[in-house]
């Protein structure tokens, strides 16, 4: 369990994980909150629901009651539990939807899970959620060290960032937003937000009390030594505070793909 009694991620944990975002079950920032209104929800019932692509945007699943994530669609054995609320700061799940397939007239989504291994995946009822649609896509490329948010297939977002050392790599996969909060001290080494992916380091199974989650997370005091586009973080990713606080106002479940 991450420590309670801090708020933000350690300097030294910088990247690696999360340690210090609100104890389990706890409110969440209003302003968080807002952020999810006027989102555009979709009008797809029972028909396919595609995966992501940085055309098409990503579909999400927002649990409507807590609900068993099957291993397979139709019923089958359990591999995770969706609440209706993040673990960490208590704010509304939204799950990026990965496909869907219809069994005996129902429809079930394929969702991606913040677990390890990083590519854990389950389904999930459709009418057991809400699902909603953005038009935007994330890619991160580590090799560059670049980040670029597609709308509709256009690039409407381009800026280098700091990623992973090569001892600690940033983990590379397709991956959603899951988690935001945003710091009480934004001089503090992570800057002014910070959110979490339901990417894990594959280097580091845990780290000063935490599980090794890996973040986007903005820059300040001493982690504004490591200038935009090299490679020295422990496995998160680091931005300028005015790039994190737009991103942090993304719908959570949108994709990210990371490559190098």
């Amino acid at each position: 369990m991450l420590p309670a009694r801090r708020i933000a991620i350690s300097a030294a944990a910088c990247a690696a994980l999360l340690v210090g975002l609100p104890a389990a079950g706890q409110a969440s920032d209003p302003e968080v909150e807002q952020l999810d209104r006027g989102i555009h929800l979709s009008s797809l019932p029972n028909k396919s629901v595609p995966g992501p692509s940085r055309m098409g945007g990503t579909y999400t699943a927002r649990p409507l009651t807590g609900t068993a994530v099957r291993l397979g669609p139709g019923g089958s054995a359990t591999v995770w539990y969706a609440r209706t609320r993040t673990k960490w700061t208590g704010s509304g799940q939204r799950l990026m939807v990965l496909g869907s397939r219809r069994v005996r007239g129902q429809t079930w989504l394929k969702v991606r899970l913040p677990v390890r291994p990083n590519s854990t995946s389950g389904w999930i009822p459709r009418d057991r959620v809400q699902l909603s649609h953005t038009n935007r896509f994330i890619l991160v490329d580590t090799s560059r060290r670049l980040l670029r948010v597609y709308s509709k297939g256009r690039v409407v977002v381009r800026h280098k960032v700091v990623v992973g050392a090569p001892s600690t790599p940033t983990p590379t996969g397709l991956f959603a937003l899951h988690d935001r909060v945003k710091q009480a001290d934004p001089n503090g080494f992570v800057g002014t937000h910070t959110v979490t992916l339901t990417a894990h380091s594959n280097k580091l199974l845990r780290y000063d009390g935490g599980p090794g989650l890996v973040a986007f997370h903005g820059r300040a005091g001493a982690s504004l030594r490591d200038p935009l586009g090299s490679a020295r973080s422990h496995g998160c990713v680091r931005m300028n505070n005015p790039r994190i606080a737009r991103l942090s106002q993304f719908m959570m479940g949108t994709a990210v793909k990371i490559q190098r």
